[in-house]
């Protein structure tokens, strides 16, 4: 959303999706006196969801940044100011004529499962942009005139602009730039020749991937008092989760159930499992979950939702598992979609790639919503059990613990076994204690002896 005063174009925080209400400024990308162009990169913020980069939607030199980094900013408030260069940056109305379609196209390819995310508001195909200062200014106290334009560079300008491609979301062109593509030399795959990410994605299988870039920390900044107290904002990743864990308190009535298990034999299933696959990792998170995809195929009544408005228990046929992964920017649960239609090297395969997502800070919002049922492997931070709370507004979270030596019984015989601890979170609203038991059992059974999982093939 944009509005305009002579030769001044004022860019507004636009509208990020998913019901985002407000974002927090993480790095400019531009100073004032740059001169940027259509759909160029211009800051990178947090949501409660991701860090994402909004690009401006008109061409010109930046007159004024309306907040420093680390400040919040509603949906709708001033973002940058650019004074307008030829030719003319587009109307209000033109601009948000491009944000409709590009929000169709959005709805598109999400419903193609794409993972890209619509932030732009542009024509999708300016030029790369000159100059990218990564510094932070407030305010510029006078406006600088932009610097001239020769004709020749003109006209190349505007040549380049015809042949450039249609890129509609910032996360396509980040991702093209890790892996060292081409946007130009990609074929476009989506509706009126918009490239899109499984085009870059395509591209960088053909080639040697490139080395991912190390993340930048977006953990608040926090303030200490003369009395030694420190105040940390609750903002971002942090305030999303903090807000959802409350609700899941406050309107999910939880009871949590637990059992030692044996997990002797599913280390040995994970070491013949890899030996079968080589050169592939297969966690014991991936068999985690493909145990509770089985179990919940028994115990439907744990993948499920309730509809508070209309008092009804929404049970859902397909699973999308949730995993907690922690990162610099705090604790996310990436989905895994369609979990139950995945092998269990497919399943290990997607948790590793969203945990790389994850670790990097490249999650899409899409990513990180829907889900039906929550994995929490607590166990890699060393201790044993917990009561973990659900993900609202799922129905149940299944908890693992470290797997440590200790004495076990086999037989009638005491001796020293791989053991961890299971727990089990339920909504008492959708199922009594009697089917969460037996869920946990068996999940548990199968632990013991994966070969129990041959039954539902």
């Amino acid at each position: 959303m944009t509005t305009a005063t002579l030769n001044e174009q004022v860019f507004r925080l636009p509208d990020l999706g998913e019901g985002l209400t407000d974002a927090e400024i993480v790095e400019w990308k531009v100073a004032v006196g740059d001169t940027v162009t259509i759909d160029q990169i211009v800051v990178e913020v947090e949501t409660a969801k991701a860090a994402v980069e909004v690009p401006v939607p008109f061409a010109g030199t930046v007159l004024r940044l309306h907040a420093e980094a680390g400040t919040p900013l509603g949906v709708g408030e001033p973002l940058i100011t650019v004074g307008a260069t030829a030719p003319a940056a587009p109307e209000p109305a033109v601009v948000d004529a491009i944000a409709g379609a590009a929000a169709e196209r959005y709805r598109e390819e999400e419903q193609a499962g794409s993972g890209n995310v619509l932030i732009g508001y542009g024509t999708g195909h300016g030029p790369a942009p000159r100059r990218r200062r990564r510094r932070t200014a407030a305010a510029a106290p006078e406006t600088p005139a932009p610097a001239p334009v020769a004709e020749a560079e003109t006209e190349g300008q505007e040549e380049a602009e015809a042949h450039a491609p249609r890129v509609i979301s910032p996360l396509v062109r980040r991702a093209a730039r890790e892996h060292g593509i081409d946007l130009a030399a990609l074929t476009p795959s989506g509706p009126a020749g918009v490239v899109l990410r499984r085009d870059v994605e395509q591209a960088a299988a053909r080639q040697a991937p490139a080395p991912a870039p190390a993340p930048a920390s977006t953990r608040p900044t926090p303030t200490a008092a003369a009395d030694g107290i420190v105040r940390i904002p609750l903002r971002g990743v942090r305030k999303a989760v903090a807000d959802k864990l409350a609700r899941s308190r406050t309107e999910i009535p939880d009871a949590t159930t637990w059992v030692d298990v044996d997990a002797t034999g599913l280390l040995e299933a994970k070491r013949a499992l890899e030996a079968a696959q080589p050169g592939r990792r297969v966690g014991l998170l991936a068999l985690l979950a493909r145990i509770c995809v089985a179990g919940l195929r028994r115990y439907p009544e744990l993948n499920s939702t309730v509809d508070t408005e209309r008092r009804e228990i929404v049970r859902l046929d397909a699973v999308h598992m949730g995993f907690a992964a922690q990162t610099d920017r705090g604790l996310v649960v990436p989905v895994v979609r369609d979990a139950h239609r995945l092998t269990t090297v497919q399943l290990a395969a997607e948790l590793a790639r969203l945990t790389e997502l994850a670790r990097t800070g490249s999650l899409p919002p899409a990513l990180l919503t829907g889900g039906t049922f929550t994995l929490n492997n607590y166990g890699v931070f060393g201790v044993d059990g917990s009561t973990p709370i659900i993900n609202h507004p799922e129905a149940a979270i299944l908890g693992m613990g470290r797997v440590v030596d200790k004495p076990w019984v086999v037989d009638g015989a005491l001796t020293v076994r791989k053991v961890t601890q299971l727990s089990l979170s339920f909504d008492h609203r959708v199922c009594d204690g009697g089917t969460a038991g037996g869920f946990l059992r068996f999940v548990a059974d199968c632990v013991e002896r994966p070969a129990t999982l041959l039954t539902d093939i």
